[in-house]
C-alpha cells in the first residue's frame, strides 16, 4: 500500500501538477488511511471493503474531528481509490456507495463599499509602508486575488498598459486578471516612492510587495496589517485578508456580472465554487426588495 501512495504522490505532482501543500494534505490522510488498514491486517487493495471505509468514517467523526476535515479525509481515501483502478490495480471502488458529511456551507463576510473606503482612507500613505499597504488593498480588491496570489506577485507580471495581472494561481495555473487603473496608480506611487526604500538592501528578488526587512511579506505579515486598519476604522466584522477576495466577487454579481466572467477571475476550476457568491447576491436582493417594493 505505501507503494501504491508513493506512485499517486507521484501522480498529483507531475500529472495533475498540484501544489506541494495539496500534496502534502494528501499525503498526511492516506498515511492515516494505510496506518488504520495496517492495524486490521489489511495490506492490499482488493481486500478494503466498504465496511472498512465507513468504520474509518465513524473512527474519525467519534475523535472530534470537524465535519470538513472528515469530508476531505474521505475525499482524500476516494481519489486514491479511482486512481487505482484508472492503473488497473484494483477492480472494484470501495468508496463507491459512502457518502461524507453534510457540510453547511457557511457564507464569508463582505464589506460594503463603503466600508472598504472607509478602511483605504484610513491609511497614512506619507509613509513608505502605509503607501505600500494602500497599493496592496487596492489590489487585493480591484482583481480579487487570493493572498498568496498578491504575496508572490512579481513586477514583470504586471501589465500597467494593458491593465491586467498574469497570476500563477493553485496548481500552478496560470490566469490573466483585469484590475483597476485606481489600483495601478497606487502600485505605480508604490513602485517609485516605497520600494526602493524598502529594497535598499537588495534583497526582493523582483517580488513586488516587500516586508520592512526588504524581503517578501509573509501572509502573518499581511495579516497584521489587515487587522490593524480593520481595527482603526471601527468595523465590528470578522475581517480577514480574504475578505476583500469575497467582496470583490460579490460586488461585481451584484452589479450583473456574469457568473463564468467571475470565475475566470478568481481562477476556479469549478463553477459550483463561485455560486456561493449567488446566495450573497440573493441576500442583497432580497434586502432592496423589501426595503423598496410597495407589497414587501
Amino acid at each position: 500500500m505505501k507503494a501504491y501512495l508513493e506512485q499517486y504522490l507521484i501522480f498529483l505532482r507531475y500529472e495533475k501538477n498540484l501544489s506541494e501543500n495539496s500534496i502534502a494534505a494528501y499525503k498526511k490522510d492516506l498515511e492515516r488511511y494505510i496506518a488504520y488498514l495496517s492495524a486490521r491486517k489489511i495490506n492490499r487493495p482488493e481486500e478494503i471493503k466498504d465496511v472498512h471505509i465507513r468504520r474509518l468514517l465513524q473512527i474519525l467523526t467519534e475523535l472530534g474531528l470537524a465535519p470538513s476535515s472528515v469530508a476531505r479525509n474521505i475525499s482524500s481515501v476516494r481519489s486514491f481509490h479511482r486512481f487505482l483502478i484508472a492503473e488497473e490495480l484494483l477492480q472494484t471502488d470501495p468508496t463507491e456507495h459512502i457518502e461524507g458529511p453534510k457540510l453547511r456551507r457557511h457564507l464569508p463576510s463582505v464589506l460594503t463599499f463603503q466600508e472598504i473606503e472607509q478602511i483605504l482612507k484610513g491609511i497614512d500613505t506619507k509613509h513608505p509602508a502605509g503607501l505600500r499597504d494602500r497599493a496592496m488593498i487596492e489590489l487585493l480588491y480591484a482583481s480579487g486575488l487570493r493572498i498568496s496570489e498578491l504575496l508572490q506577485l512579481q513586477i514583470r507580471e504586471i501589465y500597467f498598459t494593458e491593465g491586467f495581472l498574469r497570476i500563477l494561481g493553485k496548481g500552478s495555473k496560470e490566469r490573466l486578471v483585469p484590475t483597476s487603473g485606481r489600483a495601478l496608480s497606487w502600485v505605480r506611487s508604490y513602485l517609485d516612492s516605497s520600494r526602493p526604500y524598502l529594497d535598499r538592501h537588495q534583497r526582493g528578488k523582483g517580488v513586488t510587495f516587500l516586508s520592512v526587512r526588504g524581503t517578501g511579506m509573509s501572509r502573518m505579515g499581511f495579516w497584521k496589517i489587515i487587522r490593524q486598519y480593520v481595527q482603526q476604522s471601527g468595523i465590528r466584522k470578522d475581517i480577514h485578508p480574504h475578505t476583500f477576495r469575497h467582496s470583490f466577487a460579490t460586488h461585481l454579481l451584484e452589479g450583473g456580472a456574469d457568473l463564468r466572467a467571475v470565475q475566470e477571475m478568481l481562477g476556479h476550476a469549478d463553477i459550483s465554487t463561485t455560486q456561493i457568491y449567488t446566495h450573497l447576491d440573493r441576500t442583497y436582493l432580497k434586502q432592496i426588495y423589501d426595503e423598496f417594493h410597495p407589497r414587501a
